[in-house]
């Protein structure tokens, strides 16, 4: 399992300055080479990456071997990839061939974790307010979290997600700097590793082993972080940890052993005591400010409103470090700036990560999208009390986005085999190569509206190019 591994490797600049990354390389294990025009598409595409271009496409047609080549660029670049797709079941069909392509690497899956899932909404028209109700998938978590875990302990790490990962999920400086390393060669109490398991919203249950717990017996300490498949069993002899292993949750036979774990917390949405106190402070006084606006301007009711909302949302975060729709004071858990984005997947990635658009067509504007969605909820929310303005640094602005990976790739399907590989961003073209991603002897390429092509499409295949003719066209 790449998340129990002992950890090896180099250091994390600015995350994780006491803990080593592993650093295995990225190895395409397939029966298959690139043929046809593949190798110059994954020269072309790699060369662009090295040469610091930020944006490249790369157009193709279903089953012309687009992922096969995105996993070759990925094998030639060796950096930590981000792989955007516009759903969840696209992204777990990547997932599940990059899996494939790369065994002896770290391949994970992040998307939204509710199966049904209701945002607080208020329709003015008829003064109806619509309470936030959500079903969590446990299975969805555990792999969020073991994305997350994987980043931060390892290079060699491809993360495929949904739109999600433009959401904020708490700052990755908390959630490594609050994590738990138990080393065999460290003198450390058990007592202790238990508060700071609590500190971390692990709960303890003596009864039931589930993730997101431990339990206690003697001197073991069983834990159950949230991304792993097994418990972690570690064992004191005093204020020496005996051993470290990997158990099965039935039978507790030992799977593995280890000298050295971290142990990551149960939510990302983890702060340490000082950030959260400074926090409610921050929370109260621009909760002052607008109730003062509110009374000015005879907005009695929504005064209101607002004020029975923060209170309780402080008395919860006061007593147990998190509330319902903690997101929305996610400003004042980082002490950021206004305007500046929250913190996102994207920010648990080393800063030279690469980024794969998948259905960019599709992907782009649908991001774009659920912000300003999003947006207009909020805003309405706040205008009439039932939260505070700051709510609105949440989500991520998709401005935000495009600069932040060192180069970024964007997949699209065509209307013709050819893969026109172009270099370039908001319709410059910088450099031009026409390429086949598939290993095919293809026709010559004719102009996509030609009378000849127009004569050889069904009426299926005339809806598909008009779908992508138009996609073309708003790019």
């Amino acid at each position: 399992m790449a998340h129990l591994s002992n950890i090896e490797g180099i250091e994390m600049e600015g995350k994780l300055p006491e803990v080593r990354l592993a650093s295995t390389p990225f190895k395409v294990v397939s029966p298959y080479e690139p043929a046809g025009d593949q190798p110059q598409a994954i020269e072309k595409l790699a060369t662009g990456v090295k040469e610091g271009l930020r944006y490249q496409n790369l157009l193709g047609v279903t089953g012309s071997g687009k992922t096969f080549t995105m996993a070759k660029v990925i094998e030639a670049v060796q950096k930590p990839t981000l792989v955007m797709a516009p759903n969840k079941t696209l992204a777990a069909q990547l997932a599940s061939e990059l899996k494939e392509f790369f065994p002896d690497n770290a391949v994970v899956y992040f998307v939204s974790y509710y199966d049904y899932y209701q945002p607080e909404a208020y329709v003015p028209s008829s003064d109806t307010f619509i309470e936030k109700d959500a079903s969590i998938n446990e299975e969805v978590e555990k792999l969020r979290h073991a994305a997350t875990s994987a980043l931060l302990s390892r290079r060699d790490c491809i993360v495929v997600a949904s739109v999600s990962c433009i959401y904020g999920i708490g700052s990755p400086m908390d959630y490594a700097g609050m994590a738990v390393f138990v080393d065999k060669q460290k003198d450390m109490d058990r007592d202790q590793v238990i508060h700071e398991l609590i500190d971390i919203q692990y709960d303890r249950n003596d009864y039931e082993q589930k993730r997101g717990t431990f339990r206690v017996r003697g001197d073991a300490l069983d834990v159950f972080p949230p991304y792993a498949d097994h418990p972690i069993r570690i064992e004191f002899w005093g204020d020496e940890i005996e051993s470290i292993t990997e158990i099965d949750n039935v039978t507790g036979e030992v799977l593995s052993e280890f000298e050295a774990l971290p142990i990551w917390p149960a939510s990302h949405y983890v702060t340490a005591r000082p950030k959260m106190d400074r926090a409610l402070g921050t929370i109260r006084d621009e909760l002052r400010e607008r109730l003062q606006q509110f009374k000015e301007e005879g907005k009695l009711l929504e005064a209101q409103r607002l004020e029975m909302r923060v209170n309780y949302d402080l008395e919860m975060l006061e007593t147990m470090n998190f509330c319902s729709g903690i997101e929305n004071y996610s400003r004042h858990m980082d002490g950021r700036e206004p305007g500046e984005p929250p913190y996102t997947l994207i920010d648990y990635f080393p800063k030279d990560f690469f980024c794969i658009i998948d259905e960019s067509h599709v992907t782009v504007p649908q991001i774009r999208g659920m912000h300003e969605g999003d947006r207009s909820r909020k805003i309405t929310l706040a205008e009439h009390g039932f939260r505070l303005p700051r709510c609105l640094d949440h989500p991520s602005s998709p401005a935000q986005l495009p600069g932040q990976p060192s180069a970024a790739l964007r997949r699209v399907r065509g209307s013709h085999p050819a893969v026109r590989v172009r270099v370039g961003h908001a319709g410059r073209l910088r450099a031009e190569g026409v390429a086949a991603a598939g290993g095919a002897d293809h026709p010559p390429h004719r102009p996509a509206g030609s009378r000849d092509h127009r004569a050889r499409l069904g009426i299926a295949d005339r809806r598909h190019h008009r779908r992508v003719e138009g996609a073309r066209c708003a790019r």
